[in-house]
């Protein structure tokens, strides 16, 4: 069974900074891209992130580069988020994705739909 799992999610005051982790298991994730991406009430899911199988490619958008950082563990069947200089419009929850092509995971489509996991919630206070 697929399993992608995120942990690090919390509470925290603005300027502070989180780690997230995301654990995936029941495939050769170490040959998938994998991707962080977000969603705050009310609005529609957005990209934070994404890592090659590899690691040799890294993607932000504008909204986060220069404060959050993506990379794998040792075993790649992990990712992270270290996520820095936090504003209170960083609040949402933080979806862990997972595709063997970056290019699905930076253009979802419904016919290569990543695999997700069940989120974590990210709070910003101000």
């Amino acid at each position: 069974q697929v399993q992608l799992v995120e942990s690090g999610g919390g509470l925290v005051q603005a300027g502070g900074s989180l780690r997230l982790s995301c654990a995936a298991s029941g495939r050769t994730f170490s040959s998938y891209a994998m991707a962080w991406f977000r969603q705050a009430p009310g609005k529609e899911r957005e990209f934070v992130a994404a890592i090659t199988w590899n690691a040799d490619r890294l993607y932000y958008p504008d909204s986060v580069k220069g404060r959050f950082t993506i990379s794998r563990g040792n075993a790649k069947s992990t990712v992270y988020l270290q996520m820095t200089s936090l504003k209170p419009e960083d609040t949402a929850v933080y979806y862990c994705a997972a595709h063997p092509n970056v290019e699905a995971l930076l253009n979802p489509s419904p016919g290569r739909s990543p695999y997700w996991g069940q989120g974590t919630q990210v709070t910003v206070s101000s």
